[in-house]
């Protein structure tokens, strides 16, 4: 068995299409498709496109055979498989609405899991529910009771359900594409309903204008299917610029990451993204002198995103890679959501990370973003914020920053970041309430991100739900987190800051922290040495909790979930008085 080849024997079209089914029938008369690893970087299975598309249209009318109405949603769970890309195109050519959903973080947490599924499902009002065979216990005990005319896998769909000479009637620019669910935590994750002119709108703004595909590219990822960046970024935009893919599961990622960087030298691919936390932890595992046995030359799109971006651990992972041919210059910054089909900005590229140095205390107090060099304080004395430059928005896209009142915002002023443009959803699935908060009626969408801007480039700092006020000053979460993950006891991931009310009901900062050190006397120096370190650094008072290892709460797409962790701390401090020497204790160490 063969990977698909790098390069095509069909001219590069790059996402010129009216809809996805189109898109599929254009790559498959070609001899790129999709390649699927295990976790022991085994090629597993090849699934070229003209092999996607047959079996897809032979899907599509066993679920047309099924009398389902033009719309039904098909939710399909999101394992790294090809079942997902059979079912997922088999609802584009039927006309149907593919509704991916997460897969279990960890199989422990089973009733979690199955409640989250239940919600889900009903959310969508999915009409089926398919997954892998390890998953469909779960879907079936999720299903109880709902009105689902079918729950299984692939094989067990196909026995019931004959192919038929049924007309496909493919899903057309102005319906829903696919469902996708946000990550959100502090309230049930919403249904954004993308329609086929928006992803395509998207899809060519990707591929020509941020990554600017070229023939002889190929694609590498291990991000979730259910994840925007995951399904849009790297299935999508894939077949629709008709690239290989090579694709490892995000389990597999998270217990062998230095795979991921094995793959992409052998097959020399040449696009891959992450969320930070992915280079982060690639270049904590990788052992002495394993670059030297890597090839990333051919890298030349590492892209970054999904979460706020700090300059610093990427620097690291570019020295440690650069014995392999990997250079800095290949880091890509984007910013874009699940509500904007996936990407609003890119920075340039082949230029590497751009970066904007503030005056923090300006910055926190003021709301402005002044340039380092611009300030009027002694840089000795300064404190300094480091932000990455997220780029220029996407043709036809618009950017507003603005304040509580709905005001826009001059350059470098920091507000909530307002986004208008093409890909921008049409709504959240069944919830007109939440579509009309966060969508105005001309189309501007609240991200309910914080940013500012420099010039057309838009500088992201944090998200406003995140962010902490103490004593009239806007502190980032994110600066505290990183405060912590430099101590030697702290790992990349093990941080997390929120506010929370004291006793006399005044917001205070919390940074929880998990702890691998067992000795209560360098647990309590810790303490210490991060209060201290914060009241010097960020200029305030924090409770430092250590926490458990394996307990900061993630959501659905693994990241950190700093509401959570909120939720979880005031409800344990509820049920615990504090000077009883039980869960949290006077030094504020959880124990």
């Amino acid at each position: 068995m063969q990977a698909t080849p790098n390069n095509n024997t069909v001219t590069l079209r790059q996402a010129d299409f009216s809809n996805l089914a189109e898109a599929l029938d254009y790559a498959a008369t070609g001899v790129t498709g999709c390649n699927f690893y295990n976790g022991r970087s085994e090629l597993d299975t090849v699934l070229t496109y003209a092999q996607l598309r047959t079996q897809a249209r032979v899907l599509a009318r066993r679920l047309v055979g099924m009398g389902l109405s033009r719309g039904s949603r098909v939710a399909i769970i999101a394992d790294t498989t090809p079942e997902f890309l059979l079912f997922f195109f088999a609802s584009q050519y039927a006309g149907l609405v593919p509704v991916p959903l997460p897969i279990a973080i960890s199989l422990g947490n089973r009733q979690t899991y199955v409640r989250q599924l239940r919600r889900l499902l009903k959310s969508c009002r999915a009409s089926i529910a398919t997954a892998p065979q390890p998953f469909v216990h779960f879907v079936r005990e999720a299903a109880k009771d709902l009105e689902l005319y079918f729950i299984g896998d692939l094989h067990a769909f196909n026995e019931r359900y004959p192919e038929t000479e049924a007309v496909l009637q493919p899903t057309q620019s102005e319906e829903v594409a696919y469902l996708q669910y946000t990550s959100g935590s502090t309230r049930f994750p919403r249904g954004v309903m993308i329609t086929q002119r928006a992803v395509m709108n998207n899809l060519g703004g990707i591929v020509r204008h941020g990554v600017q595909i070229k023939p002889g590219d190929r694609a590498m990822s291990w991000l979730p299917y259910y994840h925007d960046m995951g399904l849009v970024g790297l299935v999508l935009a894939s077949v629709a610029s008709q690239v290989s893919v090579d694709y490892m599961g995000t389990r597999e990622f998270a217990m062998r990451p230095r795979q991921w960087l094995a793959l992409m030298s052998r097959n020399k691919a040449t696009i891959s993204f992450s969320p930070p936390f992915g280079y982060e932890l690639c270049a904590r595992r990788l052992r002495p002198g394993e670059a030297d046995n890597l090839d990333l030359s051919a890298w030349r799109v590492a892209g970054v995103g999904a979460e706020t971006i700090r300059p610093e651990p990427l620097g690291r992972f570019a020295e440690v890679l650069e014995p392999s041919g990997f250079h800095p210059n290949a880091f890509l910054a984007c910013y874009g959501m699940a509500e904007c089909s996936l990407a609003v900005t890119f920075s340039a590229l082949d230029q590497g990370l751009g970066v904007d140095i503030v005056d923090s205390e300006h910055l926190s107090y003021n709301h402005v973003a002044i340039p380092e060099r611009s300030s009027l304080s002694q840089r000795s004395s300064q404190r300094c914020n480091t932000y990455v430059d997220c780029g220029v928005p996407l043709p036809d896209f618009q950017i507003d920053i603005r304040d509580d009142h709905n005001k826009q915002l001059p350059e470098r002023s920091l507000g909530t970041v307002f986004v208008r443009g093409p890909s921008v959803m049409s709504g959240y699935f069944g919830d007109a309430e939440a579509t009309r908060e966060t969508l105005s009626a001309d189309g501007w969408l609240n991200t309910g991100d914080l940013g500012y801007r420099i010039g057309d480039r838009l500088v992201i700092t944090g998200r406003q739900k995140d962010l902490i006020i103490v004593n009239g000053r806007n502190v980032w979460p994110q600066d505290l987190e990183y405060l912590a993950e430099q101590q030697s006891e702290v790992r990349t991931g093990d941080a997390i800051a929120f506010a929370a009310p004291d006793l006399d009901g005044k917001d205070t900062a919390i940074l929880m922290v998990q702890c691998r050190e067992t000795d209560p006397t360098k647990r309590a120096d810790l303490v210490a040495r991060l209060r201290r370190l914060v009241r010097v650094e960020i200029g305030v008072e924090c409770s430092v909790e250590l926490a458990p290892l394996h307990t900061l709460p993630r959501t659905s797409s693994g990241k950190l979930s700093r509401s959570r962790a909120r939720s979880n701390y005031m409800k344990t401090r509820q049920n615990q008085a504090l000077d009883s020497g039980g869960r949290i204790t006077a030094e504020g160490v959880m124990s």
